[in-house]
Protein backbone atom coordinates (compact mmCIF):
# COMPACT_ATOMS: atom_id res chain seq x y z
CA UNK A 1 0.00 0.00 0.00
CA UNK A 2 1.79 3.40 -0.97
CA UNK A 3 2.82 6.42 1.56
CA UNK A 4 -0.38 8.65 2.08
CA UNK A 5 0.03 11.89 0.63
CA UNK A 6 1.03 14.55 3.19
CA UNK A 7 1.45 17.96 1.66
CA UNK A 8 2.46 21.94 4.11
CA UNK A 9 2.10 25.17 3.54
CA UNK A 10 4.56 27.45 5.36
CA UNK A 11 4.42 30.86 5.50
CA UNK A 12 6.08 33.52 7.35
CA UNK A 13 3.86 35.94 9.56
CA UNK A 14 5.93 39.06 8.48
CA UNK A 15 2.96 40.40 6.33
CA UNK A 16 -0.14 39.80 4.39
CA UNK A 17 -1.08 36.67 2.59
CA UNK A 18 0.28 37.07 -1.06
CA UNK A 19 -1.67 35.96 -3.53
CA UNK A 20 1.37 34.06 -4.70
CA UNK A 21 1.41 32.17 -1.58
CA UNK A 22 -1.91 31.44 -1.68
CA UNK A 23 -1.14 30.58 -4.62
CA UNK A 24 1.15 27.58 -3.57
CA UNK A 25 -1.15 26.72 -0.76
CA UNK A 26 -3.76 26.11 -3.14
CA UNK A 27 -1.68 23.74 -4.84
CA UNK A 28 -0.79 21.78 -2.09
CA UNK A 29 -4.61 21.44 -0.82
CA UNK A 30 -5.42 20.23 -4.03
CA UNK A 31 -2.68 17.38 -4.24
CA UNK A 32 -3.40 16.15 -0.78
CA UNK A 33 -7.23 16.67 -1.20
CA UNK A 34 -7.43 15.05 -4.95
CA UNK A 35 -5.54 12.01 -3.14
CA UNK A 36 -7.33 12.01 0.13
CA UNK A 37 -4.28 13.21 1.74
CA UNK A 38 -3.91 15.45 4.50
CA UNK A 39 -2.36 19.27 3.86
CA UNK A 40 -1.05 20.59 7.00
CA UNK A 41 -0.36 23.95 8.01
CA UNK A 42 3.28 25.29 9.71
CA UNK A 43 3.91 28.99 10.89
CA UNK A 44 7.44 29.85 10.43
CA UNK A 45 7.95 32.37 12.78
CA UNK A 46 11.40 31.48 13.75
CA UNK A 47 12.40 35.60 12.75
CA UNK A 48 10.55 37.00 15.74
CA UNK A 49 11.99 40.53 15.25
CA UNK A 50 9.40 40.64 12.27
CA UNK A 51 6.98 38.03 13.17
CA UNK A 52 3.48 39.51 14.76
CA UNK A 53 0.15 38.04 15.71
CA UNK A 54 -0.99 40.38 13.36
CA UNK A 55 0.36 38.59 10.85
CA UNK A 56 -0.08 35.30 11.69
CA UNK A 57 -3.93 36.27 11.65
CA UNK A 58 -4.12 37.57 8.40
CA UNK A 59 -2.67 34.48 7.03
CA UNK A 60 -5.03 32.40 8.77
CA UNK A 61 -8.37 34.66 7.82
CA UNK A 62 -6.97 34.43 4.20
CA UNK A 63 -6.81 30.51 3.85
CA UNK A 64 -10.03 30.50 5.47
CA UNK A 65 -11.89 33.07 2.98
CA UNK A 66 -10.11 30.88 0.33
CA UNK A 67 -11.68 27.68 1.63
CA UNK A 68 -8.27 25.97 2.16
CA UNK A 69 -8.50 24.06 5.44
CA UNK A 70 -5.95 22.65 6.40
CA UNK A 71 -5.78 19.24 8.74
CA UNK A 72 -4.93 19.44 12.51
CA UNK A 73 -3.53 22.51 14.45
CA UNK A 74 -1.13 24.81 12.83
CA UNK A 75 2.60 24.30 13.75
CA UNK A 76 4.56 27.22 15.37
CA UNK A 77 7.91 26.57 14.05
CA UNK A 78 9.58 28.63 16.73
CA UNK A 79 7.91 26.70 19.26
CA UNK A 80 10.09 24.10 18.19
CA UNK A 81 13.36 25.37 18.66
CA UNK A 82 14.45 23.05 21.34
CA UNK A 83 13.77 19.73 18.53
CA UNK A 84 16.00 21.09 16.16
CA UNK A 85 18.74 22.13 18.38
CA UNK A 86 18.58 18.58 19.06
CA UNK A 87 18.71 17.40 15.45
CA UNK A 88 22.08 19.62 15.39
CA UNK A 89 23.79 18.25 18.48
CA UNK A 90 22.72 14.62 17.44
CA UNK A 91 24.42 15.38 13.98
CA UNK A 92 27.56 16.82 16.03
CA UNK A 93 27.88 13.46 18.11
CA UNK A 94 27.66 11.33 15.12
CA UNK A 95 30.56 13.59 13.04
CA UNK A 96 28.02 14.65 9.96
CA UNK A 97 28.83 17.70 11.90
CA UNK A 98 31.53 19.60 13.48
CA UNK A 99 32.23 23.10 16.02
CA UNK A 100 33.15 25.56 14.34
CA UNK A 101 35.08 28.55 16.67
CA UNK A 102 35.47 30.93 13.70
CA UNK A 103 33.76 34.76 14.41
CA UNK A 104 31.67 36.81 12.27
CA UNK A 105 34.51 39.32 11.86
CA UNK A 106 37.20 36.47 10.79
CA UNK A 107 34.61 35.24 7.73
CA UNK A 108 33.93 38.70 6.59
CA UNK A 109 37.20 39.59 6.50
CA UNK A 110 37.98 36.39 4.19
CA UNK A 111 35.06 37.22 1.88
CA UNK A 112 36.42 40.89 1.46
CA UNK A 113 39.55 39.83 0.47
CA UNK A 114 38.37 36.95 -1.84
CA UNK A 115 36.50 39.40 -3.15
CA UNK A 116 39.40 41.56 -3.75
CA UNK A 117 41.33 39.24 -4.89
CA UNK A 118 38.81 38.07 -7.91
CA UNK A 119 38.36 34.53 -5.84
CA UNK A 120 35.43 32.22 -4.50
CA UNK A 121 33.59 33.94 -1.36
CA UNK A 122 32.55 30.38 -0.12
CA UNK A 123 33.72 30.08 2.84
CA UNK A 124 35.50 27.04 4.30
CA UNK A 125 35.68 26.86 7.77
CA UNK A 126 39.59 25.71 9.27
CA UNK A 127 37.86 23.71 12.27
CA UNK A 128 36.25 20.94 9.96
CA UNK A 129 39.19 18.39 10.51
CA UNK A 130 40.79 20.31 13.55
CA UNK A 131 41.77 18.13 16.64
CA UNK A 132 39.42 18.47 19.31
CA UNK A 133 42.53 19.18 21.49
CA UNK A 134 42.63 22.05 19.33
CA UNK A 135 39.44 23.04 20.36
CA UNK A 136 39.30 26.68 22.20
CA UNK A 137 36.83 27.57 25.07
CA UNK A 138 34.59 29.63 23.16
CA UNK A 139 31.38 29.98 21.62
CA UNK A 140 30.76 27.84 18.67
CA UNK A 141 28.79 27.07 15.42
CA UNK A 142 27.72 23.65 14.25
CA UNK A 143 28.31 23.56 10.60
CA UNK A 144 26.95 20.41 8.57
CA UNK A 145 30.20 18.66 6.92
CA UNK A 146 29.11 19.10 3.23
CA UNK A 147 30.63 16.28 0.51
CA UNK A 148 33.10 18.11 -1.36
CA UNK A 149 33.22 15.98 -4.36
CA UNK A 150 30.76 14.41 -7.04
CA UNK A 151 27.38 16.32 -6.96
CA UNK A 152 23.89 16.20 -5.88
CA UNK A 153 20.98 16.06 -7.79
CA UNK A 154 17.31 17.40 -7.16
CA UNK A 155 14.85 15.07 -8.33
CA UNK A 156 12.08 17.80 -8.96
CA UNK A 157 8.78 17.07 -10.18
CA UNK A 158 8.24 20.55 -11.82
CA UNK A 159 11.73 21.29 -12.80
CA UNK A 160 13.26 17.96 -13.65
CA UNK A 161 16.56 16.74 -12.41
CA UNK A 162 18.74 19.54 -11.14
CA UNK A 163 22.28 19.00 -10.50
CA UNK A 164 24.36 20.79 -8.59
CA UNK A 165 28.27 20.23 -7.89
CA UNK A 166 28.70 19.79 -4.02
CA UNK A 167 32.20 21.80 -4.54
CA UNK A 168 29.54 24.62 -4.65
CA UNK A 169 28.13 23.92 -1.19
CA UNK A 170 29.58 25.10 1.89
CA UNK A 171 29.35 23.62 4.83
CA UNK A 172 25.76 25.03 6.35
CA UNK A 173 25.43 26.47 9.85
CA UNK A 174 23.02 24.65 11.59
CA UNK A 175 23.15 25.91 15.18
CA UNK A 176 24.50 29.13 15.45
CA UNK A 177 27.14 30.48 18.59
CA UNK A 178 24.12 31.90 20.63
CA UNK A 179 22.26 28.48 20.37
CA UNK A 180 19.72 29.40 17.71
CA UNK A 181 19.23 26.72 14.79
CA UNK A 182 18.64 28.41 11.27
CA UNK A 183 15.67 28.47 8.57
CA UNK A 184 17.28 25.61 6.98
CA UNK A 185 17.94 23.26 9.93
CA UNK A 186 14.55 24.10 11.17
CA UNK A 187 12.62 23.42 7.75
CA UNK A 188 13.79 19.68 7.26
CA UNK A 189 13.84 18.83 10.80
CA UNK A 190 10.00 20.26 10.68
CA UNK A 191 8.75 18.39 7.42
CA UNK A 192 10.52 15.12 8.69
CA UNK A 193 8.37 15.17 11.71
CA UNK A 194 5.36 16.76 10.62
CA UNK A 195 5.39 13.67 8.23
CA UNK A 196 5.61 15.84 4.75
CA UNK A 197 5.50 13.46 1.85
CA UNK A 198 5.31 15.94 -0.98
CA UNK A 199 7.12 19.98 -0.82
CA UNK A 200 4.91 22.07 -3.11
CA UNK A 201 6.53 25.12 -3.07
CA UNK A 202 7.88 28.46 -4.85
CA UNK A 203 11.33 27.44 -7.17
CA UNK A 204 12.98 30.53 -5.16
CA UNK A 205 13.21 27.50 -2.59
CA UNK A 206 14.80 24.95 -5.44
CA UNK A 207 18.43 25.86 -4.30
CA UNK A 208 17.56 25.27 -0.64
CA UNK A 209 16.68 21.39 -1.23
CA UNK A 210 19.98 20.46 -1.75
CA UNK A 211 21.47 21.62 1.35
CA UNK A 212 17.95 20.46 3.47
CA UNK A 213 18.92 17.02 1.82
CA UNK A 214 22.12 17.29 3.22
CA UNK A 215 20.60 17.32 6.50
CA UNK A 216 18.16 14.55 5.54
CA UNK A 217 20.76 12.30 4.37
CA UNK A 218 22.93 12.69 7.40
CA UNK A 219 20.04 11.80 9.62
CA UNK A 220 19.55 9.08 7.37
CA UNK A 221 15.40 9.87 6.56
CA UNK A 222 13.67 9.35 3.57
CA UNK A 223 13.27 11.93 1.48
CA UNK A 224 10.48 13.82 0.65
CA UNK A 225 9.16 14.47 -3.05
CA UNK A 226 10.36 18.11 -4.12
CA UNK A 227 8.02 19.96 -6.74
CA UNK A 228 9.24 23.76 -6.90
CA UNK A 229 6.66 25.67 -9.37
CA UNK A 230 7.17 29.07 -11.07
CA UNK A 231 6.54 32.28 -9.03
CA UNK A 232 3.83 34.99 -10.41
CA UNK A 233 5.07 37.18 -12.46
CA UNK A 234 3.35 40.26 -13.40
CA UNK A 235 2.79 41.37 -17.21
CA UNK A 236 6.31 43.01 -17.48
CA UNK A 237 7.68 40.02 -16.56
CA UNK A 238 9.00 41.14 -13.36
CA UNK A 239 8.21 39.12 -9.75
CA UNK A 240 4.59 40.15 -9.08
CA UNK A 241 5.29 43.07 -6.55
CA UNK A 242 3.16 46.02 -5.04
CA UNK A 243 3.46 48.01 -8.21
CA UNK A 244 1.19 45.90 -10.40
CA UNK A 245 -1.38 46.36 -7.94
CA UNK A 246 -2.89 44.53 -5.27
CA UNK A 247 -1.08 41.48 -3.76
CA UNK A 248 -3.20 40.36 -0.62
CA UNK A 249 -5.93 38.05 -0.32
CA UNK A 250 -7.18 40.48 2.03
CA UNK A 251 -7.78 43.31 -0.77
CA UNK A 252 -9.01 40.97 -2.98
CA UNK A 253 -11.62 40.25 -0.77
CA UNK A 254 -12.53 43.87 0.25
CA UNK A 255 -12.16 44.79 -3.54
CA UNK A 256 -15.32 41.82 -4.13
CA UNK A 257 -13.69 39.25 -5.76
CA UNK A 258 -15.61 35.94 -4.97
CA UNK A 259 -13.58 33.71 -3.19
CA UNK A 260 -14.62 30.86 -5.74
CA UNK A 261 -13.46 32.40 -8.37
CA UNK A 262 -10.21 33.68 -6.76
CA UNK A 263 -9.42 29.66 -6.27
CA UNK A 264 -10.60 28.95 -10.02
CA UNK A 265 -8.12 31.86 -11.50
CA UNK A 266 -4.69 30.84 -8.84
CA UNK A 267 -5.51 27.42 -10.02
CA UNK A 268 -5.65 28.47 -13.59
CA UNK A 269 -2.23 30.38 -13.52
CA UNK A 270 0.58 27.06 -13.48
CA UNK A 271 2.83 28.86 -15.70
CA UNK A 272 2.39 27.85 -19.68
CA UNK A 273 2.22 30.71 -21.64
CA UNK A 274 -0.21 30.67 -24.84
CA UNK A 275 0.46 31.37 -28.70
CA UNK A 276 0.63 34.77 -29.66
CA UNK A 277 -2.84 34.56 -31.56
CA UNK A 278 -4.12 33.24 -27.58
CA UNK A 279 -7.83 34.53 -26.94
CA UNK A 280 -8.32 36.07 -24.36
CA UNK A 281 -12.15 35.92 -24.30
CA UNK A 282 -12.02 32.42 -25.60
CA UNK A 283 -10.03 31.59 -22.65
CA UNK A 284 -12.07 33.27 -20.27
CA UNK A 285 -15.60 31.93 -21.03
CA UNK A 286 -17.60 30.83 -18.42
CA UNK A 287 -17.75 27.51 -19.70
CA UNK A 288 -13.72 27.55 -18.71
CA UNK A 289 -14.59 27.68 -14.70
CA UNK A 290 -13.80 25.07 -12.70
CA UNK A 291 -15.62 23.86 -9.51
CA UNK A 292 -14.19 23.33 -6.39
CA UNK A 293 -15.38 19.21 -6.75
CA UNK A 294 -13.69 19.31 -10.29
CA UNK A 295 -10.51 20.71 -9.19
CA UNK A 296 -10.34 17.56 -6.62
CA UNK A 297 -11.23 15.29 -9.32
CA UNK A 298 -8.47 16.30 -11.49
CA UNK A 299 -5.83 16.22 -8.75
CA UNK A 300 -7.05 12.19 -7.85
CA UNK A 301 -7.30 11.07 -11.18
CA UNK A 302 -4.20 12.33 -13.16
CA UNK A 303 -0.24 12.41 -12.62
CA UNK A 304 -0.19 16.33 -12.44
CA UNK A 305 2.40 18.98 -12.69
CA UNK A 306 2.70 23.04 -13.66
CA UNK A 307 5.36 23.55 -16.08
CA UNK A 308 8.53 25.02 -15.02
CA UNK A 309 7.90 28.77 -16.90
CA UNK A 310 7.08 31.73 -14.80
CA UNK A 311 3.18 32.32 -14.36
CA UNK A 312 2.10 35.63 -15.83
CA UNK A 313 -0.37 37.79 -14.07
CA UNK A 314 -2.01 40.47 -16.10
CA UNK A 315 -4.61 42.34 -14.50
CA UNK A 316 -7.32 42.22 -16.86
CA UNK A 317 -6.84 38.12 -16.79
CA UNK A 318 -7.54 38.32 -13.22
CA UNK A 319 -10.22 40.48 -13.70
CA UNK A 320 -12.06 38.60 -16.48
CA UNK A 321 -12.11 35.53 -15.01
CA UNK A 322 -13.05 36.16 -11.79
CA UNK A 323 -16.20 38.38 -13.58
CA UNK A 324 -17.09 34.74 -15.58
CA UNK A 325 -18.01 33.22 -12.42
CA UNK A 326 -21.31 32.81 -11.25
CA UNK A 327 -22.55 35.98 -8.94
CA UNK A 328 -19.59 37.94 -9.72
CA UNK A 329 -21.41 40.84 -10.83
CA UNK A 330 -22.73 41.89 -7.84
CA UNK A 331 -19.39 43.32 -7.38
CA UNK A 332 -18.32 46.87 -8.71
CA UNK A 333 -14.83 46.18 -9.20
CA UNK A 334 -15.76 43.40 -11.88
CA UNK A 335 -18.88 44.81 -13.35
CA UNK A 336 -17.33 45.93 -16.53
CA UNK A 337 -15.16 43.06 -17.23
CA UNK A 338 -18.28 40.67 -17.67
CA UNK A 339 -19.29 41.04 -21.23
CA UNK A 340 -15.31 40.77 -23.39
CA UNK A 341 -15.78 43.49 -25.89
CA UNK A 342 -16.51 46.10 -23.82
CA UNK A 343 -14.53 49.16 -23.36
CA UNK A 344 -13.42 48.49 -19.84
CA UNK A 345 -12.17 44.75 -21.41
CA UNK A 346 -10.76 46.71 -24.90
CA UNK A 347 -8.61 49.33 -22.72
CA UNK A 348 -6.51 46.67 -20.48
CA UNK A 349 -6.34 44.45 -23.24
CA UNK A 350 -4.89 46.85 -26.14
CA UNK A 351 -3.22 48.64 -23.34
CA UNK A 352 -1.03 45.74 -22.50
CA UNK A 353 -0.72 43.91 -25.96
CA UNK A 354 -0.80 40.32 -26.37
CA UNK A 355 -0.03 38.80 -23.14
CA UNK A 356 0.87 35.11 -22.11
CA UNK A 357 -2.38 32.92 -22.09
CA UNK A 358 -3.64 30.80 -18.99
CA UNK A 359 -1.96 27.04 -18.53
CA UNK A 360 -3.35 23.31 -19.70
CA UNK A 361 -5.38 22.21 -16.32
CA UNK A 362 -3.74 22.24 -13.45
CA UNK A 363 -0.64 19.95 -12.31
CA UNK A 364 -1.33 18.22 -16.14
CA UNK A 365 1.31 15.87 -17.12
CA UNK A 366 4.61 17.49 -18.01
CA UNK A 367 7.06 14.69 -18.71
CA UNK A 368 6.07 10.93 -18.15
CA UNK A 369 9.30 11.51 -15.76
CA UNK A 370 8.21 14.69 -13.95
CA UNK A 371 4.83 14.01 -12.07
CA UNK A 372 4.07 15.03 -8.71
CA UNK A 373 2.94 11.26 -7.63
CA UNK A 374 2.83 7.82 -7.90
Amino acid sequence: MSEPVVTRFAPSPTGFLHIGGARTALFNWLYARGRGGKFLLRIEDTDRARSTPEATGAILDGLAWLGLDHDGEAVSQAARAARHAEVAHQLLASGAAYKCFSTQGEIQSFREAARAGGRSTLFRSPWRDADPSTHPDAPFAIRIRAPREGETVIADRVQGDVTIRNDQLDDMVLLRSDGTPVYMLAVAVDDHDMGVTHVIRGDDHLNNAARQMMIYRAMDWPLPVYAHIPLIHGPDGKKLSKRHGALSAAEYRKMGYPAAAMRNYLARLAGATATPNSSPTNRHRRGSTLTASARRRRGSTSRNSTTSRAAISPRWRMLRCCASWRGSCRSPALRPFRTPGGPCWKRRFSASGTEPGLSRNLLTRRHSSSTYGR
